[in-house]
């Protein structure tokens, strides 16, 4: 375990996982500094909590740490480089992400699993713990979804299971897991990375330090992942069509082909980890009882013959393509937009011209996507999520789905994904209450 007694910690961002390592740090008995871009009276609770258990917040400035004097620094996931931390690394100051601190903090080691990827992660992180909480093991699963790992690595369990970001592999050096599964790489966050390259780069970190007696899972076929993998000396198990694991059932609250893709990488990880953990009986009975997460294609109403799909969690373009492939339904009035990541919107016009009725743009994006969409399809411009889905139901025909999958981030409009999804499940509400079959562009 890591000793921090007596040190220096400067911990940057303190929303989840920057709190967490925060008191992490100062459990393990190091003086911490906390700094934040908002002001220590924005942060409110939690600069009072933070600073009662002994950290320095220093709020209205990221960098307002004196990085170049500490023995660490922790950098949240969602902060960027910036010049006094690049001039302090190059001065030899340690600098890591929360989940790497929480690996070389934690009190008992046992075996990791690491999900990473651009598009289903999350779910199949849900997926693995599952299973393996069906073979009786005692299961923390977090990091990226739910908890951050440094709030929990005082308690015992058979085995971790972690979702973890381009973002927080970026800075790991000891972190070693053994399962490491990247799902896919798609376009995304090309706002922070210079490149797809430098994205999947960084997607990758985590296979460097595996060993022979590691497991490394990648979709069969996909050759970035697979040289990703390759970066390390794990054996290689592939999942998906023509893969090691294959899942053609469909189960209830698993629907749509990226949820076989789901289910197929999830045996492969619990196989990575231990062959025939887990029975056939076991596997069956969890995809069964499991359901999709909320704001990941969930069905929240029909209405005049028309479904309406809350997947805000579709941030990127991948995300929404996956979305729109994966519909029972043969079209779809599309509402996307927000805050742009700054890739290439061709490969969703493509799959509209194959499921989309009609796109309603929204957000900061939405002169980008109407631009691409340009003359394929109707395109349609609101300004709140409540008139988005009052004319996403004038678009709608009999049999069609009106599907919220953004393929960009919230945070020009709303405090998250979440809040997103929330605000579009409150709109379709109100329109259950209208009266049926209005007129046109009502």
């Amino acid at each position: 375990m890591f000793d921090l007694r007596g040190k220096k910690v400067v911990v940057v961002g303190l929303g989840a996982s920057g709190s967490a390592a925060a008191r992490l740090a100062i459990a393990r008995g190091a003086r911490v500094i906390g700094t934040d871009a908002k002001s220590n009276d924005a942060l409110g609770a939690v600069s009072a909590e933070l600073t009662k258990i002994g950290v320095d917040v220093r709020g209205g400035a990221i960098d307002s740490g004196d990085f170049s004097k500490a023995d660490l620094v922790v950098v949240s996931p969602g902060v960027p480089s910036f010049a006094a931390l690049d001039a302090a690394e190059k001065k030899g100051v340690k600098v890591v992400g929360d989940v790497e601190l929480a690996f070389i903090c934690r009190k008992f080691p046992c075996p990791v699993i690491a999900v990473g990827g651009t598009n289903g992660k999350s779910t199949v992180t849900s997926l693995v713990a599952a299973l393996l909480e069906g073979a009786g093991k005692k299961v923390f699963a977090g990091g990226n979804l739910g908890e951050p790992w440094a709030s929990h690595v005082d308690e015992k369990f058979d085995v971790v299971v972690l979702e973890v970001s381009s973002f927080q592999m970026e800075r790991i050096d000891a972190f070693h897991p053994n399962v490491a599964a990247l799902l896919n790489v798609t376009a995304d966050h090309l706002d922070r990375y210079a490149s797809m390259q430098a994205y999947a780069h960084a997607k990758g970190n985590f296979f460097v330090r595996q060993t022979s007696e590691d497991a490394a899972i990648v979709p069969a076929n996909d050759e970035v992942c697979l040289a990703q993998a390759k970066r390390g000396k794990a054996r290689v198990l592939t999942f998906g069509p023509g893969g090691d694991s294959q899942m053609n059932v469909e189960f209830p609250g698993l629907r749509g082909g990226h949820n076989k893709l789901n289910t197929a990488a999830a045996v492969a990880i619990v196989d990575g980890l231990e062959r025939d953990l887990v029975s056939e009986s076991v596997v069956a009975q969890v995809f069964s009882r499991f359901r999709s997460l909320p704001h990941r294609m969930e069905l929240v109403a029909e209405i005049d013959d028309v479904r309406y799909y809350d997947d805000s969690k579709g941030t990127n373009v991948g995300a929404t393509v996956t979305a729109l492939e994966g519909m029972k339904e043969e079209k779809a009035v599309l509402i996307a937009g927000g805050k742009d990541k700054g890739g290439s919107y061709d490969p969703l016009v493509a799959a509209l011209v194959k499921r989309g009725r009609a796109v309603v743009v929204i957000g900061e994006a939405a002169s980008a996507i109407a631009r691409a969409v340009s003359d394929r399809l109707p395109v349609s411009a609101a300004k709140t999520m409540s008139d988005a889905v009052r004319v996403a139901r004038s678009l709608a025909k009999s049999g069609d789905a009106v599907l919220l999958s953004p393929a960009c981030s919230s945070f020009d409009m709303f405090k998250d994904y979440k809040h997103r999804g929330d605000e579009f499940v409150r709109a379709v509400r109100e329109i259950e209450k209208m009266p049926k079959n209005p007129e046109k562009n009502a």
